[in-house]
């Protein structure tokens, strides 16, 4: 082994590079002057031995060992991170900064529940919350940019693990003139046929939905980013669609003219689950968060 080893110092001026092109830039966003960023990147360049930065004067460009040296970078900066954070956990769990993704069809309705019982049971917690669809949560999962996620299952990903929080049942939601508003409970054959409005492709509950719906019409000329945009087209006569309790018990229909039908039983819907990377040093940590919030759903 080289008796000299480049610093995460080094390797983090490295990848500030590689994201802004620009030796100012780069050291702006490092907090440090230019002539430091770039005698690191010099330093760094003559422990490995190869040029790793294309300097011009349109800005800096990486060289493919360059290129190598920043995933590589990437990786090791990752570990280190995950080394703190797995001693801090060993000593007090939950304590610092927790990155928690979440999926849309989950976040405006739970989090507003979720974020203040977390701090409150967990007072050191510093929790960073990024919305997005479930396939770039578990990419971000993989990538170790997020340490857990809050999903609906199932959710099929080799590369990570999930636990159910608790279920969350569909209802089915139509104009109060529809012809089956009237009625206590509707079962899936009576949805068969129906003009089915549901979200644009990436949101799992488009494919949950789906699943449960398969003889119903989906109309495929119409697809919502929103579950808000989707009960106000339900509102206009589009057609009907599938809303999830965690919504509608969230305040999504409130003060829109629709009605909100249970199915018969069996309940169908989909189940609330915390993910996270299999191997993860923040595995502990994660199913603490799973248990905060089952206890949360159960009203505990």
């Amino acid at each position: 082994m080289s008796a000299t080893l480049p610093t995460l110092r080094q390797l983090s001026f490295l990848l500030a590079l590689a994201e802004h092109g620009s030796f100012s830039r780069a050291a702006e966003a490092s907090f440090v002057t230019q002539p430091t960023l770039s005698a690191a990147i010099k330093e760094l360049e003559g422990i490995l031995g190869v040029i790793l930065v294309e300097r011009g004067a349109r800005g800096a460009t990486l060289t493919p060992a360059g290129e190598v040296a920043a995933e590589r970078a990437r990786k090791a900066l990752t570990e280190a991170e995950d080394l703190v954070q797995a001693v801090r956990a060993a000593g007090e769990p939950l304590t610092g900064a927790f990155r928690l993704g979440v999926i849309p069809t989950i976040a405006p309705f739970l989090l507003p529940q979720v974020v203040p019982a977390l701090r409150k049971r967990f007072p050191k917690l510093e929790l960073f919350l990024r919305e997005d669809l479930t396939g770039r949560l578990y990419e971000a999962l993989k990538e170790r940019r997020l340490d857990a996620a809050l999903i609906a299952l199932p959710y099929e990903g080799g590369a990570i693990e999930t636990v159910s929080v608790g279920p969350d049942e569909f209802f089915f939601a139509a104009p109060h003139d529809h012809k089956l508003a009237q009625q206590k409970t509707v079962t899936l054959s009576d949805v068969a046929g129906e003009k089915l409005l549901l979200l644009e492709d990436g949101h799992c509950l488009r494919d949950h939905a789906v699943s449960v719906c398969a003889d119903s019409s989906v109309r495929n000329d119409f697809a919502a980013t929103s579950l808000h945009t989707l009960a106000q087209m339900v509102r206009s006569g589009l057609g009907v669609t599938l809303l999830p309790s965690l919504a509608v018990e969230g305040g999504l229909t409130e003060g829109l003219d629709l009605t909100v039908t249970p199915f018969d039983p069996p309940i169908i819907g989909r189940e609330i689950g915390v993910a996270w990377r299999k191997g993860s040093a923040r595995e502990a940590e994660a199913r603490m968060i799973a248990e905060a919030i089952r206890d949360l759903l159960k009203g505990g």
